[in-house]
């Protein structure tokens, strides 16, 4: 799962991209791969392995949820999302040519179901109305946007009761903040990554 800055890559001299992919690795587009270039080496790649044991521990929630990738990089977590039966998936990415990367690639392959956007992640939530059913916060790692993301979610109303949350983190970094009233379900480590997944509590003000 390509996504943000960690600092284990070489910077790309100036003006050089690097091509990548990731594979969907389940669900209706199983095997489908999603190409992006990654300029200057800011996008972070997690295995397959632990993609899928995020998956593994959703695979019985997803079918017919609204789905939020709130710090979209590749685009991995919500495609894999709808291939394995999410209803709909709202992607939001800040860099434009990610962006349109994005459009270009999954619109078609989830026609109708897929909504991506352009904008600073922190910015677009306040416009919001529509509560999400599972939201994936994974943004680059070491500048701050864990807990505001979280702290803006709430504020808004944009969780559904019972919404799943799903927060990747640097491993050896603090823990993350999230809301009292957030229950931790499931967590795993692997490499520089603390994966946690949270299920609003039913009835939360």
């Amino acid at each position: 799962m390509p996504r943000k800055r960690s600092g284990k890559r070489p910077v790309a001299s100036a003006g050089a991209a690097q091509k990548g992919q990731v594979r969907i690795i389940g669900g209706e587009r199983r095997g489908h791969r999603l190409h992006f270039v990654d300029h200057g080496g800011d996008l972070r790649p997690s295995s397959d392995r632990m993609r899928e044991t995020l998956f593994n521990w959703l695979q019985f929630e997803l079918p017919g949820l609204r789905v939020l990738d709130l710090f979209a990089g590749s685009g991995a977590l919500g495609a894999e999302a709808l291939s394995r039966g999410a209803r709909e998936a709202v992607l939001v990415e800040k860099q434009r040519d990610r962006s349109a990367d994005l459009n270009r690639q999954l619109t078609p392959l989830f026609e109708g179901r897929i909504t991506v956007h352009c904008a600073d992640a922190l910015s677009w939530l306040p416009a919001q109305r529509e509560p999400f059913d599972l939201v994936f916060i994974d943004p680059p790692y070491d500048l701050g946007l864990v807990t505001p993301a979280c702290e803006a979610l709430e504020a808004h109303g944009l969780l559904a009761d019972g919404a799943i949350i799903y927060v990747e983190s640097r491993r050896q970094g603090e823990v993350p903040a999230v809301p009292a009233h957030w229950l931790l379900s499931k967590e795993k480590s692997g490499g520089d990554i603390h994966a946690r997944l949270y299920r609003r509590e039913t009835g939360a003000v």
